[in-house]
């Protein structure tokens, strides 16, 4: 089973990503992550990464695609993986939906968690007090939902046109919000 994860930054992906994953013996997929693991293991497409980080610039959808690709054909991958904000542009989705057709596979789900960007400031706040992150510096956080509203919702419309898209209110206790994944993905 292949499903995405999706929503602004601070909206849960990673904590109920890291449940589902838990829950249906996946693996789970962060661009973050793979890029780092791409980086570190010196990988052709890590070291592209690297130089294209190192210059400060966002790494471009054919070396996301290609990490992708690298990482589905791992054998842990092959039943199906969470991919927590693995895409975030429609070439990427594009790109996604080639790569899982090839396999013989299709994106099962898209779910979207759903949370208001005052519930979000109020999370990265709280965030940032406790884990000290400098990528949750509220001028961080103000150019992350910027390039999330600019880049990544148009794909809402594109995922809602192939019926994949499920929407969940991402607001609650992890458990409560875990409950509602289970039930948006019928389990």
């Amino acid at each position: 089973m292949d499903i995405l994860l999706m929503g602004p930054p601070g909206a849960g992906k990673g904590t109920q990503g890291a449940l589902l994953a838990e829950s249906l013996g996946l693996p789970k997929f962060a661009t973050g992550d793979l890029l780092r693991d791409a980086v570190k293991r010196g990988t052709p497409l890590g070291l592209q990464a690297r130089a294209v980080m190192e210059a400060g610039h966002l790494v471009g959808d054919e070396i996301i695609l290609g990490v992708v690709r690298d990482e589905l054909a791992k054998p842990e991958a092959a039943k199906g993986v969470i991919f927590d904000g693995v895409v975030r542009t429609i070439p990427q989705a594009e790109g996604m939906e080639r790569i899982l057709t090839d396999k013989g596979r299709a994106m099962d789900a898209v779910l979207f968690f759903d949370v208001t960007d005052q519930e979000i400031l109020s999370r990265l706040e709280r965030r940032r007090a406790v884990e000290q992150r400098a990528d949750d510096d509220p001028a961080a956080v103000a150019t992350r939902l910027e390039a999330y509203r600019d880049q990544t919702s148009p794909l809402l419309a594109w995922y809602e046109a192939r019926k994949s898209l499920r929407r969940i209110p991402a607001v609650g206790t992890v458990a409560e919000i875990a409950a509602r994944v289970r039930q948006a993905l019928g389990r």
